[in-house]
């Protein structure tokens, strides 16, 4: 399951995803091609580089693999250039949103586990993973974070997470559970979406 090469992928396309659902989120806020392409960068990699550091692999991919940063520019340009096709951004900044969630919460946490983090650190690396790109794409262009607000969103990466350390203990690998916890995560936050599905808050 923590084949180098699926790893690699799985990270490269949950860099595109987020990179997407940045740019997507500054297109609809009118920003120039500079400003989108940041957007994504940031909302591609924040996570990872927050995952790097906390583990200790320094420099962070983002800056040591010159993958990463071209994978996310050019998806946020993509976006940027191919944005009068993409029709209700709202919808499309979700489904990606969704979708590297799932990706960056398998990614985030086979990494912590390779690089020796217990259990429980490895799935809270894993969240972190998962939600700092959403975190910093929402900061950047002036919204409430999605985390902060009545969703089901940290806890499906924190599920997730959980998920995918289970199977590391059991020994299942391969690319199918992989894939298999990834579209777990972006099943849930998108029926938890479709549902409107929220966590309690506390009742004055």
């Amino acid at each position: 399951m923590t084949g180098g090469y699926g790893l690699l992928v799985a990270d490269l396309i949950g860099v595109a995803v987020f990179a997407a659902s940045g740019a997507s989120a500054a297109v609809a806020k009118r920003l120039d091609i500079f400003g989108v392409a940041f957007v994504g960068f940031a909302a591609a990699l924040g996570g990872g580089i927050l995952r790097d550091l906390v583990i200790g692999s320094v420099p962070p991919l983002a800056f040591a693999d010159w993958r990463y940063a071209v994978t996310a520019v050019l998806a946020s340009v993509a976006v940027f250039r191919l944005h009068p096709r993409l029709h209700r951004v709202r919808r499309t900044v979700l489904l990606l949103d969704a979708a590297g969630l799932g990706l960056f919460t398998v990614t985030g946490t086979l990494k912590a586990l390779d690089a020796g983090v217990p259990a429980v650190g490895a799935c809270l690396v894993g969240m972190l993973t998962a939600i700092g790109g959403g975190l910093t794409r929402d900061l950047l262009t002036g919204e409430i974070p999605v985390v902060l607000q009545r969703e089901i969103y940290a806890m499906a990466a924190l599920f997730g997470a959980a998920l995918v350390t289970v199977m590391y203990r059991l020994d299942l690998h391969g690319l199918f559970p992989l894939i298999m916890a990834a579209s777990l995560v972006t099943g849930v936050r998108l029926l938890a979406l479709y549902r409107r599905w929220s966590p309690p808050v506390a009742v004055p």
